[in-house]
């Protein structure tokens, strides 16, 4: 359900959010979409990545294919200690891997095979609705998968996106993702959301940190609330939102 904005807010936000997508756009380069990986790859990958890094999830994912090829059916009828066993650098294991066979159970009862190829002809709101009744699928997760995989009309915020939307004062300061993802969507068009998603995600590890945030050299200072606002900002504040 979309959020619900003042009018007069609405026009400001909305200003402000235009403001922000063109800025990063020019410090970083506009990017663009390619085409995505398959989709039923993605979700496994973004199911290990809850709670963990890159680079671990990364290394978990691998090894999961390492393990058991491309080959769903072997992860899904393998023993739990196995698959604990390859997706092990990720962390939260013994959640992670029932939730991983449960769901390659039920995409298979769907659909007689390891496909989500449908979910890119469906509304938005529709495919997230599917895969978020997937088990272990959250709303963050189902919205990378539609956005990585198909393009489509779904704005993931992680914690970079929400830091810098609660400092931006896009959001209000303990805002959830869920409802930052909901006011970025009825602020600006579908097409936005890749690249303003990518260039976020480059701010936030660049320039708009989570403990040292680098102000003097931030390109959206006419823009930010932190910025702007200093003095009315805490520490405490800080820790609730980073």
């Amino acid at each position: 359900m979309p959020p619900t904005i003042h009018p007069d807010d609405l026009e400001r936000l909305r200003a402000t959010a235009q403001a922000v997508f063109a800025t990063l756009n020019d410090h970083f380069g506009t990017p663009e979409f390619t085409g995505g990986d398959d989709p039923v790859d993605e979700l496994i990958a973004t199911i290990l990545s809850a709670n963990t890094n890159d680079t671990n999830s990364g290394r978990a994912f691998d090894q999961l294919k390492a393990a058991f090829g491309d080959d769903w059916d072997a992860v899904r009828e393998a023993p739990l200690a196995a698959i604990i066993d390859a997706i092990r650098p990720a962390g939260m294991y013994n959640q992670k891997a029932p939730a991983i066979v449960a769901t390659l159970e039920r995409i298979k009862a769907d659909r007689g095979s390891y496909d989500l190829s449908h979910l890119a002809a469906m509304p938005a709101d529709e495919a997230l609705a599917y895969l978020t009744s997937l088990p272990g699928v959250g709303h963050k997760t189902a919205s990378i998968v539609i956005l990585f995989c198909f393009n489509g009309a779904a704005f993931p915020v992680d914690t970079h996106i929400q830091r810098i939307s609660q400092r931006l004062g896009i959001s209000g300061r303990r805002a959830s993702p869920e409802k930052i993802k909901q006011i970025w969507e009825s602020l600006l068009p579908p097409e936005t959301f890749y690249p303003l998603h990518i260039n976020l995600i480059r701010h936030g590890r660049q320039i708009c940190q989570a403990l040292t945030p680098q102000c003097e050299r931030c390109p959206l200072q006419a823009d930010c609330d932190y910025f702007n606002q200093a003095g009315e900002w805490s520490t405490g504040d800080e820790r609730k939102n980073g």
